[in-house]
């Protein structure tokens, strides 16, 4: 990801914004007639990405289904944006740019994205047809949220100790799992524990 400072929105058609992405440094995504320059992400989000991205991916070696992230477009109608993380199980070619058809979209939440995530491409992401569960998940904390079709798009919430399951791939994951090599209390705390230390003065 670019670590450039993204530029205010500007606008663009369509077909100007699909020329120019594809060779364009900074990926930008493109909602209303505007297209977003995208900042760059830290640490604790691409380890989060990357980890789901790993685990996804080699589930589904030998399978129809193919695992995508930050770079794969998902179209909504005229707009276009870059999950970060996305599964589709469409049938996709060599020139394609942008996915038709996710069944699974993943977002992990910064402070920059997450009234973006949780309002406009939440209710975006849960009207596309194909789409079966829409994950969030928290970069400065641990927490996991995910919406299903199956139970009319209700969020459940995933913490350490519990695990998540990905019905339309049929992959469950630890939440620990989702969060390895990520740096944040939460987290810390965890490994701590598991180390068998812990941060109370013992008593004399």
């Amino acid at each position: 990801m670019s670590s450039v400072k993204p530029l205010p929105p500007y606008l663009i058609s369509e077909e100007e914004y699909l020329a120019s992405e594809q060779v364009s440094d900074i990926r930008h995504e493109y909602i209303g007639g505007q297209a977003y320059a995208m900042a760059g992400a830290g640490y604790n989000h691409n380890c989060i990405a990357a980890n789901i991205m790993r685990k996804f991916g080699n589930h589904l070696e030998g399978t129809p289904c193919a695992t995508f992230v930050a770079d794969m477009k998902v179209r909504l109608g005229k707009d276009y944006v870059y999950p970060d993380v996305l599964v589709d199980c469409g049938k996709l070619s060599g020139d394609d740019y942008f996915a038709n058809s996710p069944v699974i979209i993943v977002e992990v939440l910064s402070p920059s994205t997450r009234k973006t995530d949780t309002t406009t491409k939440l209710i975006r992401y849960i009207n596309l047809p194909s789409v079966q569960e829409y994950v969030l998940v928290e970069q400065d904390f641990v927490s996991v949220q995910v919406l299903r079709r199956s139970q009319h798009w209700q969020p459940e919430y995933f913490y350490l100790g519990d695990a998540v399951t990905f019905a339309p791939i049929g992959l469950t994951l630890a939440v620990e799992e989702i969060y390895d090599r990520v740096d944040n209390k939460d987290m810390n705390e965890f490994r701590m524990l598991q180390s068998g230390l812990t941060t109370d003065i013992p008593a004399v």
